[in-house]
């Protein structure tokens, strides 16, 4: 499964060109308050957990739904633990390993 986040392009298209100013529509359409680091973390980057009062914060704030927030992929990969970039065929079944990323020609020491 593949997650893009897309914050920035969803910002863009509403005329929110900065951290500053989204954080101000969060705080003046969805009454939060976010850190200027933290709103500048999830503009930057994708975030790895988002709790579901920030993304209904975001939707208020940008006046969007979630799907203009990221795009989702269900399309299964044959190791959640190492997903492999879009386009790249499977390797086959996953080697073994303490749940560490390993390609499957790699020997275990």
């Amino acid at each position: 499964m593949q997650i893009r986040w897309k914050l920035r392009i969803a910002a863009a298209q509403r005329e929110v060109w900065t951290g500053s100013q989204l954080r101000r529509l969060l705080a003046e359409r969805a009454g939060l308050e976010m850190s200027s680091a933290s709103v500048s973390a999830l503009f930057t980057r994708q975030p790895a957990q988002l709790k579901l009062t920030t993304l209904a914060a975001l939707c208020t704030a940008l006046q969007c739904t979630p799907d203009d927030l990221f795009d989702l992929d269900t399309t299964p990969s044959s190791d959640p633990q190492c997903p492999l970039p879009p386009g790249t065929p499977s390797p086959g079944p996953a080697t073994p390993g303490a749940g560490r990323c390993r390609r499957p020609d790699a020997r275990i020491q």
